[in-house]
């Protein structure tokens, strides 16, 4: 299984200033590393969900009038299979999301995904279960990986962010190419996260979290 325990900056930069001086260099610039690891795993993967293929203020507007549908609570997997789509649709979720958010709950109120066993599984077994979901790609079940679970070793080749923060910390004409991605990669390995979480605060000093 992977590792799960964040690094310490002295570990980051001797890994980073021996594979990567560009990574280290951010390191530098930009301070500790801080991941949260988030245990409510339907919480996580409910905005995940909905951050799918719109901008982050738009993801967090829908997010808060979603939260704001459970009474001050959590939504939880019941609530949102027993809730009407009509309901779902009025915070600004598509058609498609609402069907995606009805058929994650389903797997968790049949127990086809079960959270306790996923701290447990490696990142292929992770990733096996939750493109299960109607709705979930490689792209959620790898923000699962690094955000709920803190797996170390994760490369979101297909991150938007992550290309575009690797095209300007290379000083690249166009954004990488998978095979780009993929050859830093393993430069990076096994702090594949770290050196990703870096490059979107590289974008954005918000840190980013679900």
């Amino acid at each position: 299984m992977s590792q799960t325990k964040l690094p310490s900056r002295r570990k980051i930069l001797e890994h980073f200033d021996r594979r990567d001086p560009v990574i280290a260099q951010l390191v530098r610039e930009i301070g500790p590393f801080q991941l949260k690891k988030n245990r409510k795993y339907f919480q996580v993967l409910c905005k995940a969900i909905i951050s799918q293929q719109i901008s982050t203020k738009a993801a967090e507007s829908i997010t808060s009038r979603f939260w704001q549908l459970f009474d001050g609570h959590a939504p939880n997997p019941q609530e949102v299979g027993e809730m009407p789509e009509s309901t779902l649709k009025g915070v600004g979720l598509s058609r498609q999301k609402v069907a995606y958010m009805k058929d994650l709950g389903k797997h968790f109120v049949e127990k086809s995904i079960r959270p306790h066993r996923l701290p447990h599984l490696s990142n292929e077994e992770v990733i096996g279960q939750l493109t299960g979901v109607y709705g979930i790609g490689q792209w959620t079940a790898e923000m699962f990986l690094i955000f709920s679970l803190n797996r170390m070793d994760v490369l979101p080749v297909a991150d938007l962010g992550l290309q575009i923060a690797i095209q300007k910390l290379y000083g690249m004409k166009s954004r990488p190419t998978t095979k780009k991605i993929y050859s830093l990669g393993k430069k990076w390995h096994p702090l594949e996260t770290v050196a990703t979480w870096y490059g979107w605060r590289k974008l954005d000093e918000n840190i980013v979290a679900y």
